[in-house]
């Protein structure tokens, strides 16, 4: 019996719309995936924190990830920018200060009985 070793196999990954990296046929994001790898987390942990990922991908984006460390890194960043710009925005336009007294004392109302 002789293997047959596939010289192009695709990674699963596709660009969104917004520019953000999905594994494929899912939502779950590279950073998903990327982050946990890079704080130890195993192939394994990742699929059991999103079942819906096929362990196979999931080495297979990881496998990517290590073969492209540099690009991969500067995409994160990227993407850490952005989050943090959103933060601030929603920060900025509605103020958290003071959020759980505002949220308190609107008056209270109990769901009509049935």
């Amino acid at each position: 019996m002789s293997l047959v070793i596939e010289q192009s196999q695709p990674v699963p990954l596709r660009s969104d719309t917004d520019g953000v990296i999905r594994v494929a046929g899912t939502r779950v994001t590279l950073d998903a995936i990327a982050y946990p790898f890079e704080h130890g987390a195993t192939a394994e942990e990742i699929v059991q924190q999103y079942p819906t990922l096929p362990l196979a991908e999931v080495y297979s984006v990881l496998g990517y990830v290590l073969h492209h460390q540099t690009e991969v890194a500067v995409y994160l960043a990227g993407r850490a920018e952005d989050r943090s710009a959103v933060r601030e925005e929603n920060e900025r336009r509605f103020d958290p200060q003071g959020i759980r007294s505002r949220l308190l004392a609107r008056p209270r109302t109990t769901p009509q009985e049935g």
